[in-house]
């Protein structure tokens, strides 16, 4: 265990909290960052429900900037799931060669385009049992879409997520799946998507992996783990 994960898990003893004050301080860091991030929404460019689906398959493990590189031309060049589904999977390996694991992302949206076409007439579903039965969509994927391309509420539980709602006191799990339990008995569901979203965007500006910006925080006064997680970054 790394040293800043046992300074965590310490933490989270210092001082016993009720639900309620931790719904409270929940929605009060909401609102902060909100106002920090107006109009936050997915990083990753699209224009339908399909393309968003494809992009975060294959953000998995690798940066919203990079997909955004590649998805424009297999885009243009596989513009309905019919076109990927029927795609030539060389073809659609080598617009994806500089994303990670991409010959297993691209066996995966081949295979998932075709699910849509046998199972869903082509359209993206709108359910999660549903979009969680489609090759290379697990729980965060399917949330995605449901919140960004459905208005459906779901918590995105990617690494930044996970990470700052352990350092901010909302779940002790490490497991995305645990922890995404834990938060939706914390945050509204009326605001799953939107809080998801901005949490991702102040783990990347300032709640970073290594050495979070305490120092310059908008919400280390409502942070139990404030100067404790890691060093604080000059």
């Amino acid at each position: 265990m790394k040293r800043s994960d046992k300074t965590l898990k310490k933490t989270h003893h210092l001082k016993k909290e009720s639900l309620s004050s931790i719904k409270k301080r929940a929605s009060l860091i909401f609102d902060i960052l909100v106002d920090k991030f107006p109009n936050a929404s997915t990083a990753l460019d699209h224009s339908n429900p399909f393309e968003l689906l494809v992009a975060t398959i294959l953000s998995a493990q690798c940066t919203d900037e990079r997909i955004n590189k590649v998805t424009p031309l297999l885009f243009k060049t596989y513009k309905t799931p019919s076109e990927l589904a029927t795609g030539n999977i060389d073809d659609i390996k080598s617009l994806l060669k500089s994303v990670n694991f991409f010959n297993n992302k691209a066996i995966n949206i081949k295979k998932m385009a075709n699910q849509l076409l046998t199972n869903f007439n082509g359209e993206v579903p709108n359910n999660r049992d549903k979009l969680t039965s489609l090759a290379g969509v697990g729980r965060k994927t399917a949330n995605v879409v449901l919140g960004q391309s459905f208005n459906i509420p779901g918590i995105t539980v990617d690494t930044h997520v996970n990470r700052l709602s352990n350092r901010l006191g909302f779940t002790k799990n490490k497991d995305a799946v645990k922890a995404e339990m834990d938060l939706i008995t914390i945050w509204e569901d009326s605001i799953w998507t939107e809080f998801s979203t901005v949490l991702i965007l102040h783990g990347r500006a300032s709640c970073k992996a290594r050495k979070p910006l305490c120092d310059t925080c908008c919400i280390s006064k409502l942070c139990p783990s404030k100067n404790i997680v890691s060093p604080v970054s000059k």
